[in-house]
């Protein structure tokens, strides 16, 4: 990931996450009935967006295929680990307001 984010690059791509993964959350929650499936799902689908191995790789070459997944994530910078846990609190967030909805009587589909 490009480390040479300005601040408000920073500001914007986190809000940008946030939104886009509560809205992603909400989707889900309302149409599949799993509160909190995106929240579960959200470090799976990071973890294999942001290493650079194929998925049946870590089936057929688990070693190596974990080795470079450890290698990137402690290569990440502080503003890409920022930008993804504001993704991962909109996802979080949108279980805890699907909940909310549905204890005030409020029936999603």
């Amino acid at each position: 990931m490009n480390s040479s984010f300005t601040i408000v690059q920073l500001i914007i791509s986190m809000l940008l996450f946030y939104v886009m993964f509560f809205g992603i959350g909400f989707l889900l929650n309302m149409l599949l009935r799993m509160t909190w499936l995106m929240a579960v799902v959200y470090p799976v689908v990071i973890l294999l967006v942001v290493d650079d191995v194929g998925v049946f790789d870590y089936f057929t070459n688990p070693s190596e295929s974990f080795a470079m997944l450890g290698d990137t994530i402690t290569s990440m910078t502080g503003s890409d680990i920022a930008v993804l846990l504001a993704g991962w609190a909109g996802a979080i967030t949108s279980g805890f307001v699907m909940k909310i909805l549905r204890k005030m009587g409020y029936q999603m589909f």
